[in-house]
């Protein structure tokens, strides 16, 4: 079977292959609908299937974007991802995922392969254990974006939502609910998100007067979460409330929760920060940090995609989201202590 070639689909439509070209790429300004309809007609007709590889090489482009997250097993990067997937398929974009597992070499290899396949840009969520590959990348003008993490070494466009403030305003909510020991648990201190919720965290409890020393703070692995947990509310005056600094962080102090027949939130308040989407169904309902995920990687592929298009080379930005306290049952209750 003869494949049908873009002169087949203008010589049914009736019109040049430049016209034929402009329908495939969209370019519509100075097209009639009834030239679009004959050209669709027999695009149709023929089964004509567009050369993208060809198109790619012409263009100097392949409509493909790469994206490295550092965990997909985070709701936040499930939803991000999603965010990026939508606004490529509007933009006829294809979209290479890849999960580093938190994993520096994982994550090397495959911006490696990535750019093998010669994808146009590249959206990260870092591990932030490659800074001399996104140097690299950076340097020699590769499209790259940095989304919830910063890399500080790198100019790059960034994305990120106000951890500090939003940390800040979850321990002003407590406060004011008569919490005066609270504790954050984080995994570790290794990325910009943590540490700049744990600066965030630090800071209202200095500004509210809560110092409870060197025990309000957790940062360790998830797996060592719960004998941190066990240690933490053996101790003679255990917290009244925790701010959990993520979605896993946060199934971990659930099972310890249980576990101890604690009750939420006469012994222990809850907050999470993460997009949790059984919030509202759990009993009681849970007080949550929620980003704005959709919106941050429908811009992050806005960003890129622009750069990639443009005949100009743009300035680096930073990008900084909003987050919502969504206050609800684990921590809406007034304590008198």
């Amino acid at each position: 079977m003869v494949r049908a070639t873009i002169g087949d689909v203008a010589a049914r439509a009736g019109v040049s292959k430049s016209t034929v070209s402009q329908y495939l790429n969209k370019r519509y300004q100075h097209m009639g609908a009834d030239t679009r309809a004959k050209i669709a007609e027999a695009i149709e007709a023929l089964d004509y299937q567009p050369n993208v590889l060809a198109r790619g090489l012409k263009q100097k482009r392949t409509s493909t974007l790469g994206v490295i997250v550092a965990n997909i097993m985070h709701r936040l990067s499930t939803e991000i991802c999603r965010g990026i997937e939508d606004y490529c398929q509007e933009q006829d974009i294809n979209v290479i995922l890849c999960n580093s597992d938190e994993d520096g070499e994982k994550e090397k290899k495959y911006a490696e392969m990535l750019q093998a396949k010669q994808v146009d840009g590249m959206i990260l969520l870092p591990t932030g254990k490659n800074a001399s590959l996104y140097k690299k990348l950076a340097r020699n003008g590769y499209p790259i974006l940095f989304m919830d993490r910063r890399v500080e070494s790198v100019k790059a466009d960034t994305i990120v939502v106000d951890n500090r403030e939003s940390v800040y305003e979850a321990v002003s909510h407590l406060k004011e609910r008569g919490h005066r020991r609270i504790a954050l648990a984080t995994a570790p201190l290794t990325i910009s998100t943590r540490l700049e919720r744990t600066e965030g965290f630090l800071k209202a409890m200095d500004d509210f007067g809560l110092n409870w020393g060197a025990r309000s703070i957790i940062s360790t692995e998830i797996s060592a979460l719960r004998g941190r947990f066990v240690k933490l509310f053996g101790e003679p005056e255990p917290p009244t409330a925790l701010i959990a600094g993520n979605d896993l962080v946060l199934l971990e102090a659930l099972a310890f929760v249980k576990e101890r027949g604690l009750r939420v939130p006469e012994d222990l308040a809850l907050v999470a920060f993460d997009n949790i989407p059984f919030a509202h169904l759990l009993t009681p309902t849970l007080t949550t940090i929620n980003q704005p995920s959709l919106e941050m990687g429908r811009k992050a592929a806005e960003r890129i995609i622009t750069r990639i298009r443009s005949k100009e080379e743009l300035e680096p930005e930073e990008l900084v989201f909003k987050c919502e306290l969504a206050v609800r049952q684990s921590s809406d209750l007034k304590r008198g202590d």
